[in-house]
């Protein structure tokens, strides 16, 4: 009975309030009224606007408290949490919110104020129409307390509903991700990226293959197959160690590992090394070609270098391209010369000098590679190669000489004999332990190797024993002929002749192999080279070495026999004999024959061509280039230093020339200036701005091409026989991977990706959007 009068009271205190609150509106409603004079006239229509207002602003107040009782679009859900919410009647039972509705519905906010329940996303998300506008989870608030959990899940399985926690997700997304534009760029975004760490790990398999010169392909690249090719087995032994390998699945029409993929990667790898080269050429504005042929299987290869000073002021030669020559003739060259520069945007610099070998259709001065090149670049002058010269004095000596070629030939016959059967070469490695001799290997001759007749002459010398004793020993005609021939006195002369000669040139042949060295202290090493065998042209000298000769001899158990062949003397009868030449062998058993038949004609000869050859530079240019050393006498000489500047149409004024004098007299006192580049170094490009380019000029100028020569190692290392279905672009590629070793580690590796990116149309974007 108590509950009942409480209910009755609650009720009775509600409606109290309705009716305090509906005075209040018509006391509010009287007060307007009497404030007109005519409740009927003109001030009605005022009156009634003003009723309106007083009501939209008890409303407006009404919807800010709830408003404030509920949750909003920062907060979320207002799920108050109360130790005792209020009771209601229902059909003699009380009932009340639970907060436990909380963990089934996350939409469900409960508002105290009101003592009703709310569908959050529904009030706020929700369309307004006429179904919405009844249900009163979104509008009123629900109190039915006991149909409450049947009511919620009907709710929740409406259409509306479910579009409203749509946009209600939408809403929190947008919030935390960015609008739907922003969230498929940035998952777009992670894709790229994915992709792109995907690609970064072939990228440096490719690197790693192409600088190791490892083939890419296998015989069969099935999967069934055991050995798929060293590019797909290092992929696979990457994965075994790589998480994110592990973790990643490409997709099946873009796994980038094919063989046409590969050829892209190295293609792309190869451009982007040769553009780091071309921009250094362009910072540096003038370059000097180098250029040499070699036959390749059937075909013939021009490799093409290029010689410059980059931003650091290093003197630089790097490997620009490998191209096949279809006609071995002076225009085909020329002008694959010309599209490969063309096609690395090298035509409209300046080519200061070219550089090729003494081969006829390269040096002719009228129809050569050297006279159609000049024809586009006037600037550039032809430089014979200086190790190719050098090595040209060495074969003109011995084809001049008889008696040097014949044992040159004894040599090549001893090595031969021991090299080409392995009893023979087992025997001769066990005559020397038995000797006590250090395990030295005989060395073959090759016209390419340009040291290697030292390299013979000295291994044999070191041998010389060993040999005679294992020729003794295996006693065959060939072997008995060897010995007799190595037996002779004239050929141990020329073994001990030919170490002294050739030492005093093997230095500068190892100098002119080098790419730092300049074209005057080339010159200055050739002259030191010709003076210091112009002063062995002595009686003394030939005397050691005859007394060194008959010691090694001596020491061998041999007697020194006469190296003249005994001939048997012809009567000719009722003939006119006026020459007796090759009647009778000139006996080179004494000092004297040997000293005037050997020893005074091959330094004779070898001084001579030293003097005629590295002439290729007009004697004005290589003056000039001279004066450029700071140890010539010659040194910023002004008369000339013009020759070289009016070549190449530098107005070389004189104040900067007395300026430098000056201020390189002053550095020399505080430190050394040994060589051309050191001057360069110190001269300021805005002080001596001249002067400093006549010297890059000159630094500039090549002296050998034996970068291409070593470009011709990589290739082959590449093309072996293994490899020869290999294409021509992939082999150029390869090769420029292969010789720029340094470049390639330096590439970084998403540079390679955008390239391949941008070679054709890919199935999945791989270049990142530029960022804002």
């Amino acid at each position: 009975m108590q509950k009942i009068t409480t209910f009755f009271k609650k009720q009775s205190d509600t409606a109290n309030q309705e009716d305090i609150g509906g005075s209040r509106e018509r006391s509010s409603i009287k007060d307007v009224v009497s404030e007109g004079q005519d409740p009927e006239g003109t001030h009605r229509s005022q009156s009634s606007d003003q009723i309106v207002r007083l009501r939209e602003e008890n409303e407006t107040a009404e919807a800010r408290k709830d408003k404030d009782d509920l949750g909003d679009l920062e907060t979320g859900p207002k799920q108050v949490k109360l130790a005792q919410y209020p009771m209601s009647y229902f059909k003699f039972q009380m009932r009340a919110f639970n907060s436990k509705w909380y963990d089934s519905f996350v939409w469900l906010e409960y508002s105290v104020e009101k003592d009703a329940a709310f569908c959050y996303c529904c009030r706020l998300f929700g369309k307004q129409h006429t179904r919405i506008n009844s249900d009163k989870l979104q509008n009123q608030g629900y109190k039915n307390w006991k149909k409450a959990l049947s009511s919620f899940r009907e709710h929740e399985k409406t259409a509306v509903h479910g579009a409203s926690m749509a946009s209600w997700q939408g809403f929190k997304s947008t919030k935390e991700y960015g609008d739907i534009c922003m969230q498929l760029h940035s998952a777009s975004i992670n894709e790229i990226q994915e992709r792109r760490e995907y690609l970064r790990r072939i990228v440096a398999i490719t690197g790693f293959l192409a600088r190791q010169d490892i083939p890419f392909r296998g015989h069969s690249e099935k999967e069934s197959s055991a050995n798929q090719g060293n590019f797909l087995e290092c992929f696979k032994l990457l994965s075994q160690f790589d998480p994110f390998l592990q973790n990643y699945t490409a997709a099946s029409n873009s796994t980038y590992l094919s063989p046409v993929s590969q050829n892209e990667f190295i293609q792309s790898f190869a451009e982007e090394v040769t553009e780091e080269i071309r921009k250094e050429i362009k910072l540096s504005g003038m370059y000097a070609v180098m250029t040499d042929e070699a036959k390749d299987g059937k075909t013939e290869q021009l490799a093409v270098c290029v010689r410059y000073v980059n931003s650091d002021g290093k003197v630089v030669e790097r490997f620009l391209g490998l191209q096949e020559l279809k006609i071995f003739d002076a225009k085909t060259i020329t002008n694959t010369i010309e599209a490969l520069l063309d096609a690395n945007d090298l035509g409209n610099l300046t080519c200061v000098a070219q550089t090729y070998d003494g081969a006829s259709v390269m040096s002719g001065a009228s129809g050569g590679v050297q006279a159609l090149f000049r024809a586009n670049h006037p600037e550039a002058i032809y430089i014979h190669c200086y190790a190719h010269e050098l090595n040209l004095v060495l074969c003109c000596t011995c084809r001049a000489v008889q008696e040097a070629a014949d044992f040159f030939d004894c040599l090549e016959c001893v090595y031969t004999f021991f090299n080409t059967s392995l009893v023979n070469h087992e025997k001769l490695i066990a005559v020397q332990k038995q000797l006590g001799l250090p395990g030295h290997e005989l060395a073959q001759l090759s016209r390419t190797r340009w040291s290697c007749q030292l390299a013979s002459v000295t291994a044999m010398l070191e041998n010389y024993s060993a040999v005679l004793t294992c020729l003794e020993e295996i006693g065959t005609p060939v072997a008995v002929g060897l010995r007799m021939k190595l037996c002779k006195f004239s050929v141990v002369y020329m073994m001990v002749m030919f170490e002294c000669l050739l030492s005093i040139t093997d230095g500068l042949h190892k100098y002119l192999q080098r790419v730092s060295l300049d074209l005057a202290e080339a010159v200055m090493y050739k002259e030191a080279v010709c003076n210091t065998l112009k002063a062995k042209r002595t009686d003394e000298m030939a005397q050691s070495l005859y007394n060194r000769a008959k010691a090694i001899c001596q020491a061998n158990g041999s007697d020194g026999q006469s190296s003249s062949p005994r001939r048997k003397q012809k009567r000719m009868k009722e003939f006119v004999v006026e020459s007796t030449c090759g009647a009778v062998g000139t006996d080179l058993g004494s000092s004297d024959n040997l000293k005037r038949h050997l020893y005074f004609p091959c330094v004779d000869r070898m001084i001579s061509e030293l003097s005629q050859r590295f002439s290729s530079v007009g004697d004005s240019i290589l003056k000039g280039v001279q004066a450029c050393h700071p140890s010539s006498v010659t040194f910023l000489s002004q008369d000339l230093l013009n020759e070289v500047a009016l070549h190449y149409n530098i107005a070389l004024r004189a104040e900067e020339i007395y300026v430098a004098k000056h201020y390189l007299a002053k550095k020399n006192e505080e430190c050394s200036i040994p060589d051309i580049l050191s001057v360069y170094l110190l001269l300021d490009c805005d002080m001596f701005p001249s002067l400093k380019k006549l010297f890059q000029i000159v630094l500039t100028l090549p002296v050998s091409s034996c970068t291409c020569e070593r470009s011709f190692s990589a290739l082959r290392r590449l093309h072996t026989w293994l490899r020869r279905t290999m294409g021509q672009e992939r082999l150029h590629n390869l090769a420029v991977l292969s010789i720029e070793k340094e470049s390639v580690n330096s590439i970084e590796p998403g540079r390679v990706i955008d390239r391949f990116a941008t070679l054709k149309s890919r199935r999945h974007t791989l270049i990142l959007p530029p960022k804002k």
